[in-house]
């Protein structure tokens, strides 16, 4: 258990820190592409015998430099890129699950087998945390920038191609590891509905950030905690835990509208 709740508090961060720049640029369903990619490399790894994990984390990197590739040659082709890439993933997935045998273990990534991590698990976890922490702390002024108009970020000089590679591979190894807590299917949810939930009730961007990685870790831990009490799927709890607060907080913001305008 004791695995399970650092590995959850782990994944509660490093989403938000990622989600907060696709929310910003209106990705939310990246992560869902990703996700199935990340499917088709678990599955790869059952028949190849190498580990899900990292395999997992080879095909979302790919996938996500493929999409954002895709995504600069217009609105249109990053749809199509998209839908390709999410139905291949799955249909792959599917398929080469199934060459191999492990239907009942794909279950465990596809849903999320928090209870079962690792110490080799906790330690890519909490690798990959580190460093999304320090890359989207280093850069925030800069993945801002983008966030907020590509043509002026790219006129002043960053390196806008670059940094939104950044954004996809962050996303990618994101997703990899936190499959193990929530699952591929539920995975996108935690990269979004914190920062959702956040954003009718803060005032900045940085306010936004800080108050998502506080509310993603609380969700995380405080869900797996009650799954745990009340014997429920981990990652299925955490994620309603998190629509739950969204549509909390967004009923709180509207009253507040409304107040202002009476």
């Amino acid at each position: 258990m004791r695995r399970a709740l650092l590995a959850a508090l782990l994944v509660g961060v490093a989403a938000p820190s990622v989600g907060v720049f696709l929310v910003q640029r209106r990705l939310a369903l990246l992560g869902d592409g990703i996700g199935h990619v990340a499917f088709a490399g678990v599955a790869a790894a059952f028949v190849l015998g190498t580990s899900p994990v990292l395999t997992a984390l080879a095909f979302t990197v790919i996938g996500a430099v493929s999409i954002e590739l895709l995504r600069e040659r217009g609105r249109t082709a990053s749809d199509i890129a998209l839908a390709v890439i999410f139905y291949g993933g799955i249909a792959g997935g599917a398929l080469l699950t199934y060459r191999a045998g492990a239907a009942n273990n794909a279950l465990s990534y596809l849903f999320g087998s928090v209870l079962t991590v690792t110490d080799a698990d906790l330690g890519i976890v909490a690798t990959v945390t580190v460093g999304v922490i320090v890359l989207t702390f280093a850069l925030r002024k800069e993945l801002f920038a983008i966030c907020l108009d590509e043509d002026v970020a790219r006129v002043s000089g960053l390196p806008v191609r670059g940094l939104n590679l950044m954004i996809a591979l962050l996303t990618a190894v994101t997703i990899a590891v936190a499959m193990r807590v929530v699952g591929l299917l539920l995975v996108s949810a935690m990269l979004v509905l914190p920062v959702a939930a956040v954003q009718p009730l803060t005032r900045s961007f940085a306010s936004t950030v800080v108050a998502s990685i506080c509310l993603g870790a609380v969700l995380s831990v405080g869900g797996l905690i009650f799954a745990f009490y009340g014997n429920l799927a981990p990652g299925a709890t955490i994620v309603l835990a998190a629509i739950a607060v969204f549509v909390l907080t967004s009923g709180l913001a509207h009253s507040r509208l409304v107040g202002r305008s009476t």
